[in-house]
């Protein structure tokens, strides 16, 4: 066989051919050079070829039942025939049975979905992804993130920490991270979603997202249909009783992306919870009374000990080390 592409108009069918060239054994490397080359040409080859590998490898999957065994055998008998008038390719016979298989058990609205992906980081490890279609994710201490894209969403669930999202352009395609209760719908933006236990916590630092309620049955009526609208600069903190909109400082809101804890007035208890969750070794105030202290600073997260410094000497407070895992803080004095 020649290497030059067939001369087929449509794209399905020079997907199916040159999936069947790949898997025959007789297929010659000029032959595999020529099919790089027709794959790399156009981004709707590859996606073409993407669906009929998925097709045989799902249709593959149910061959091991007998019933998909009986039903493949009478769309063999169907489709051989239209294939000897059509195109006469041996290796179309089994792979048009495979796709009537598929289409016969409900994939006429087929949206075939990417194996899903799960990314985790360690306490005190950060992390930057870059998805499929060019989103960037830069993922938190102690946070876990899955990922499943079809053809036509793009679903992540952040179950835990804490990740900012840069989000490639798809209107078609919509772009939605789950987290607690709620649902952030987004096209060509940029974000932070965070989910420590609490309320979750969404601030928006380009573009546009909208936030909704996801379903719920033992939800009142005006739980479901909360949804809220945000512009740059707006954090919204939400949990199953109470959504609440506030204005914070997009340059603060960024710092934990490279490491930096930005705090401006703000109670100490706050801080040491935050930085707690980027080590193993637990920071502990001695008299519960200390956590109202305002604090104002910029903070790196894997520096524990300097933070030490500061509150010992800007705050005057006292640090012991009690055990491999803990740091007690008291009034310096007491």
């Amino acid at each position: 066989m020649g290497t030059s592409v067939p001369d087929m108009n449509d794209r399905s069918d020079l997907a199916e051919h040159w999936f069947g060239r790949m898997s025959s054994a007789d297929c010659a490397a000029a032959e595999r050079t020529a099919f790089e080359r027709w794959r790399n040409a156009r981004p709707e080859h590859a996606a073409a070829y993407a669906r009929v590998e998925y097709l045989y490898r799902r249709s593959s999957a149910l061959g091991a039942d007998p019933r998909w065994k009986a039903m493949a055998q009478a769309a063999r008998q169907r489709t051989a025939r239209q294939a000897r008038l059509r195109r006469g390719l041996r290796w179309g016979l089994p792979l048009a049975a495979a796709a009537s298989v598929v289409l016969t058990v409900g994939y006429l609205r087929w949206d075939p979905a990417q194996p899903e992906q799960r990314y985790a980081t360690a306490v005190g490890e950060r992390r930057t992804l870059t998805l499929d279609d060019g989103s960037r994710v830069v993922m938190d201490t102690d946070s876990r993130l899955l990922v499943r894209y079809s053809r036509k969403r793009r679903q992540l669930v952040l179950e835990q920490g804490q990740a900012q999202f840069a989000v490639t352009k798809q209107p078609a395609r919509p772009f939605v991270v789950d987290a607690g209760g709620g649902a952030v719908r987004a096209v060509g933006t940029r974000f932070q979603v965070r989910n420590t236990g609490g309320p979750v916590h969404v601030t928006l630092l380009e573009g546009v997202v909208v936030v909704e309620a996801k379903p719920d049955a033992a939800a009142a009526p005006h739980d479901q249909a909360r949804a809220a609208t945000l512009a740059p600069g707006d954090r919204l903190s939400f949990d199953a009783s109470r959504w609440r909109t506030e204005r914070v400082d997009t340059q603060a809101a960024h710092g934990w992306t490279v490491g930096e804890l930005v705090f401006e007035r703000r109670p100490l208890r706050e801080l040491i919870d935050e930085m707690n969750r980027y080590t193993t070794v637990k920071l502990r105030l001695g008299d519960p009374a200390l956590g109202s202290l305002s604090v104002s600073g910029a903070f790196y997260d894997n520096d524990q000990v300097s933070l030490v410094q500061a509150l010992e000497y800007g705050w005057s407070l006292h640090a012991e080390r009690v055990s491999a895992d803990e740091i007690v803080l008291r009034r310096r004095g007491s």
